[in-house]
């Protein structure tokens, strides 16, 4: 992933203002030619792709962007009697209860939802958010930094608290980065309860610094990617994603034949993204049509490469980049929806007292 939500996820409702963002366009929001999909600001799709479902289906698509994940969330739920559109996505598992508890979808099974891998199928009794896609938040490493030092790059959540790497990594704010907040839910899954706190007080007295995004993080504080190069950054750990490896190699010119950055593998949390028919849908034959698209091998197979998350349909191709330079956690620290949704404010609220004062 590069630019992924990299902004507020745990914001108060009563926050969020009611402004529509992304277009002010409100024309055909009604129209039953017109399919409105509601998302944060890292959708994207193929151009070419986009316009065969709009042939094919005969709906024209429009899309809102909404801000971060959690913005566009919340503002959902506050608008959900008159919604801005037709389909959400981009809500994920760490704030999926609060969308399914609020009553923003409507129940619809998209056709092909049976050639999803079975682990990211939920809420089947239902079916009122269809899987999109996956992702890991996982700690990277400057490979150069840590040959020149000959120093074995960190392999896991414990080894980020050895002496060894001592004020070399970087992380977000986790009350105000979705990738922050996925690093604190990784380490919930990993030390449980009664064990996160006391980690996290051991790797603040190991030196992690926190910033408020993934943007500063990974582009101005993490010697390893193009933009840290440049800002001559000083610290060779980050918290990003599986897949940013591929972006260091994708996005360089020339291209590298491997890449500058890789993966700890034993710090990865898994994210999954849904999509979901909104309650008060006014084209509901459009958003199930625009849903089916989504899980579609089309779309599956164009998705890694333009917003850098893997696909969640069985057959779909993924870009021999992600296969070769950022493959999936074979083991990646999760949480049941259920159980973030009792206990992430106050993990927040803790991280907070704990890392930042």
């Amino acid at each position: 992933m590069t630019k992924r939500k990299t902004t507020a996820v745990v914001i108060g409702l009563g926050l969020v203002t009611l402004s529509a963002c992304g277009s002010s366009d409100s024309v055909g929001a009604g129209d039953s030619k017109t399919v409105t999909l509601v998302s944060h600001d890292s959708w994207a799709v193929s151009k070419s792709v986009l316009e065969d479902f709009e042939k094919q289906s005969g709906y024209k698509v429009r899309v809102l962007k909404d801000g971060d994940a959690g913005q566009a969330v919340n503002k959902a739920i506050l608008t959900k009697h008159n919604p801005q559109g037709d389909v959400f996505f981009g809500v994920d598992n760490t704030l999926l209860s609060r969308a399914l508890d609020n009553g923003l979808f409507q129940p619809y099974e998209a056709k092909g939802s049976d050639q999803i891998v079975q682990q990211y199928r939920i809420d089947q009794d239902r079916h009122r958010v269809t899987p999109i896609d996956s992702g890991d938040i996982c700690v990277n490493y400057d490979k150069a930094y840590f040959s020149k030092h000959k120093l074995a790059p960190p392999a896991s959540f414990d080894d980020l608290i050895k002496p060894a790497y001592k004020n070399l990594l970087v992380t977000e704010n986790a009350g105000t980065s979705s990738p922050g907040l996925g690093f604190l839910l990784g380490t919930a899954a990993k030390y449980g309860d009664d064990g996160w706190q006391d980690y996290w007080k051991k790797l603040k007295a190991n030196g992690v610094k926190v910033v408020d995004g993934w943007e500063q993080a990974y582009n101005d504080e993490f010697s390893g990617s193009a933009g840290g190069k440049k800002a001559k950054a000083d610290r060779p750990l980050v918290v990003s994603y599986a897949s940013s490896p591929p972006a260091e190699v994708i996005y360089a010119d020339p291209k590298p034949k491997t890449a500058p950055t890789g993966v700890a593998s034993g710090t990865c949390f898994r994210q999954v993204e849904y999509a979901g028919l909104l309650s008060n849908a006014k084209n509901t034959k459009g958003g199930k049509a625009l849903l089916d698209f989504l899980i579609s091998s089309e779309f599956q197979d164009d998705m890694p490469l333009n917003m850098f998350v893997y696909p969640v349909r069985e057959s779909a191709q993924v870009p021999e980049e992600f296969v070769k330079f950022g493959p999936q956690a074979k083991n990646p620290e999760t949480l049941a929806p259920a159980k973030i949704a009792d206990n992430r404010d106050q993990w927040v609220k803790s991280w907070t007292s704990l890392v930042l004062k």
